[in-house]
């Protein structure tokens, strides 16, 4: 049953240390197959984190938790499938390493574009 009441909010002050956690470890998955961390000119620093997380609408605290899961998990199973065929003994294609590359830039995006509304 889908209920439309308020959801309590979370403390609006600083971001959690799991948001900021989680983008780290975004960027660190995209530093692993682009080691010139070529994240999107948009992304998200902390100092624009710690400011934009408490004028963020709760919805959208919520959406940036299953959309950097997502991200996270994206990031996951590309890192994965590569380290699987170089364990191989095979090299990874570089189109399908740059691929992986962008699905985390543009998970990184997103992020950015949801809390700057």
């Amino acid at each position: 049953m889908i209920h439309f009441l308020p959801v309590a909010a979370e403390d609006s002050g600083a971001p959690p240390a799991e948001a900021s956690a989680r983008l780290a470890s975004i960027r660190h998955a995209l530093r692993l197959v682009d080691p010139w961390g070529g994240g999107p000119a948009d992304d998200l620093s902390e100092e624009e984190l710690a400011l934009a997380w408490p004028a963020a609408s709760d919805a959208a605290k919520r959406c940036f938790a299953k959309r950097s899961e997502a991200t996270v998990g994206s990031a996951s199973a590309g890192l994965e499938t590569i380290v699987a065929v170089r364990s191989s003994g095979q090299q990874a294609h570089p189109a399908s390493v740059e691929l992986v590359a962008e699905i985390i830039r543009d998970g990184l995006a997103d992020l950015a574009h949801l809390l700057r509304r």
